[in-house]
């Protein structure tokens, strides 16, 4: 897998857009489930109420890879997901997410060659105000 020709063909398009409809209960849900327990995040009442910051990390497109590109997803295993969070999310909000390669690279560990996809969602607000961006590395074995 030539990792410089991946690049130059696949890196920065738009390859799935997908929007979600955000509701308290399900931020509270998932607020709940990952331990939180400031007001901001837990109590709908409260006037600060929003997302936590890794919300965004549960939203999934309708692809992960683009269509045509050189691997499967079983051929790879889960490297992990980054979110950089830039603003709250609320109840009533409508995010909108678009997927691109972000990058591509080969690195060599203790287990041999590996070659890494980041996949980047970039996450809008009904506003069109930037609220999150979510990398999510995959991970796929050499030789």
């Amino acid at each position: 897998m030539d990792t410089g020709e991946l690049k130059r063909q696949w890196v920065g398009k738009t390859f799935d857009t997908v929007s979600f409809e955000i509701e308290a209960e399900t931020m509270l849900q998932f607020a709940l489930a990952c331990g939180e327990e400031l007001p901001r995040y837990t109590d709908p009442e409260d006037p600060d109420f929003q997302a936590v910051p890794n919300y965004t990390s549960c939203f999934h497109g309708t692809r992960t890879l683009p269509e045509g590109f050189p691997m499967n997803m079983e051929e790879s295993f889960d490297g992990g997901k980054c979110v950089e969070w830039k603003a709250p999310i609320r109840a009533g909000d409508t995010i909108t997410a678009q997927s691109h390669l972000h990058d591509v690279y080969e690195k060599t560990g203790r287990s041999g060659g590996m070659v890494f996809i980041v996949h980047r969602m970039q996450f809008t607000n009904q506003n069109q105000k930037l609220v999150a961006v979510v990398d999510w590395k995959m991970i796929r074995k050499t030789g």
